[in-house]
This record gives C-alpha cells, structure tokens and sequence, in this order.
C-alpha cells in the first residue's frame, strides 16, 4: 500500500512537470515564426505563407487542443514535428541520446569514483596536509564554470598540442570501424574530462562529510577497541554506515544523466540532448524543447522514486511503517 502511495505522489508530479513543460516554451519571447521568416525567407515569405507553415506544425491551434496534442502524442510516440530539421522529434531525440549517455555516463562513472575515494581518504586523514590541499582544490574547481574549463581543455590540447578533435563526436570520413572507433574515443575525452572535473567535487564532498559524522560515532570506538584494521573499519563500518547521503547524490546525478550539459556540448558541438535543448531554445522549436525536456522529466522521477524505494534496502533505519527487507 505505501508503494502504490508512493508510485500515485510520482505520478502526479509527472502531470505537473509536462504541464510546465508544455507552458514553459511557449512563456519565452519570440515565437516560432521568428525563426521560419529569417535569413532569406524575411523577403519572400509573407502572412499567409507563414500561416500556412504554422498549421504544418499545429502551431496554429487553441493551446488547450495544442496541451491535449501533447499528452495524446507522449503515449503514440508522437512529440511533434521539429521546426529546425522538419523530422519527428521522436527520432531527433532517440538519434542524440546515446551520446549523451555516453559521455554523461562515463564521466558520472570517473566522477563518482574519485569523489568517493578522495572523500574517505579525506574523511580518514582529515584536518592533514592532504585533506586541506584535496578540498581546496575541490572548491577551486567547483567554483569554475564548466565551459571555462572546456575553453581551457581545448586551448591545450587542441589548438597547442593538437592531440585531440575539438568539436563534434564521431569523423564524417572514417573508412573502417576501427578508425571510426578511435575519432568517437578522441572526442570523447575533453567532454568527459571537462564533466568529471566539474562534477568530482560535489560526491567528494558529502562522501567526506558523511564519513566524518559516521568516524565520530561510538561503534567505530568499538572497533578500534576490539582491535580491527584501520581499513576494515573504514569500509565495512565507517562507509557503510555513510552510504545513504552518497547514494542519495548518486541517484541525482543518474537521474541528470539525459538531461546532459547544454554548456559543455554545445562548446563541443557534441550531439547530445543538452545541445539539442539549445538549438530548440534559440529557434523556439516547441516539439523538440518539449521533447528534450520530456526525456530528462522521466529520467529524473524515474531515479527519484527508485532511490525512494531502495532506501530501506540499504539502511534499515530510514524503513518506512509498511515496508520490510
């Protein structure tokens, strides 16, 4: 019963988010007619051809018909028709995704990483010359906007060392698979170095600060007093004991997983969701905003409520009245 609670909670929010959703675009300044009469076609396109071009894209309609539009078209597959490349927005959005999994993905997987073993080793050495030098170092960066150190990236590797591509994800002009291959691995890096940068130091911060609570409880007293090695105490105690807050960040990090870095890849020109939510914005492409930000809607309730779920799996002491392991 408080699953089905729980599910209905997530269910509503999901109505509330693609209402916004579908509000949101349409607040903005400029309309979509901005973006079809410009260029060459301000000259020859006049009212009642761009009114004809509005009702191609059922832009034209009562924004009750359009609203109902939109919630029919989520369970057919249908997001509408994009205005900048005249495809389905489906196709669009299911063409990009992978990408973005890809270079979010990694980078969620390096970030997560070191921020949880710099954050025990921080945590286990805390207040030494280490610890003070690994938490400057993460305030510095963390304090840097992403795109600087994309800049910075590519200066030095691209434009000085010429070591690696700096636009795009995979070479027009590959041959063979190998090759294609190792252009998708070369441009691959800069991305993910740029993300797991900027990313490390939010899970090496409250890896740190949740084990720094859990190495101050009187168990780990305990431990220390029966004799257990200092690792034995660190991981299978003190960690343990800690995981909720880091598995909490985990999960959101997930859950933003699809939703990618608009900044990064559109620095990049990477063809991800996040530089697709960018061209949509600046040609107010309704359908592929809506349909972007649809993907990542469900992604981030998706993680959400399975974190909401597990929780009593990983700690009995946040278990709900109800729910047993």
């Amino acid at each position: 019963m408080i699953y089905v609670k729980i599910v209905l909670q997530y269910v509503l929010v999901l109505f509330c988010v693609l209402t916004l959703n579908f509000a949101l675009p349409r607040i903005a300044p400029g309309t979509p007619a901005t973006y079809l009469i410009t260029g060459i076609d301000v000259q020859i396109m006049n009212e009642e051809q761009i009114a004809e071009v509005l009702h191609e894209f059922k832009l034209d309609l009562p924004i009750v018909d359009q609203f109902k539009n939109y919630l029919t078209g989520i369970f057919h597959k249908d997001l509408g028709v994009s205005i900048i490349y005249g495809r389905p927005v489906f196709e669009i959005v299911l063409s990009r995704l992978p990408w973005t999994l890809l270079v979010m993905g990694v980078s969620l997987a390096l970030s997560a990483s070191l921020g949880i073993l710099i954050g025990v080793i921080g945590a286990w050495k805390r207040g030494g010359t280490r610890d003070i030098g690994a938490l400057f170092a993460v305030m510095f960066f963390g304090s840097v906007p992403p795109f600087w150190i994309a800049m910075l990236l590519i200066t030095l590797f691209s434009a000085t060392l010429g070591w690696l591509p700096s636009y795009g994800a995979y070479p027009i002009a590959a041959t063979t698979s190998g090759a294609y291959i190792a252009g998708v691995l070369k441009r691959l890096v800069m991305p993910v170095l740029t993300l797991t940068i900027a990313k490390t130091g939010s899970m090496y911060l409250t890896t740190r600060a949740s084990m720094v609570i859990a190495l101050e409880e009187d168990y780990i007293l305990l431990a220390h007093a029966k004799g257990l090695t200092e690792k034995t105490i660190i991981f299978r105690h003190a960690l343990r004991n800690a995981i909720l807050p880091i598995y909490t960040n985990l999960m959101m990090g997930l859950g933003a997983l699809v939703g990618g870095a608009a900044v990064v890849e559109t620095v990049f020109s990477y063809p991800g969701i996040g530089n697709t939510i960018y061209e949509s914005v600046s040609a107010r492409d309704y359908s592929l905003l809506q349909g972007s930000f649809l993907i990542i809607s469900i992604s981030i309730l998706l993680c959400n409520l399975i974190a909401d779920l597990t929780y009593p799996l990983l700690d009995p002491r946040v278990r709900r009245q109800g729910i047993s392991a």
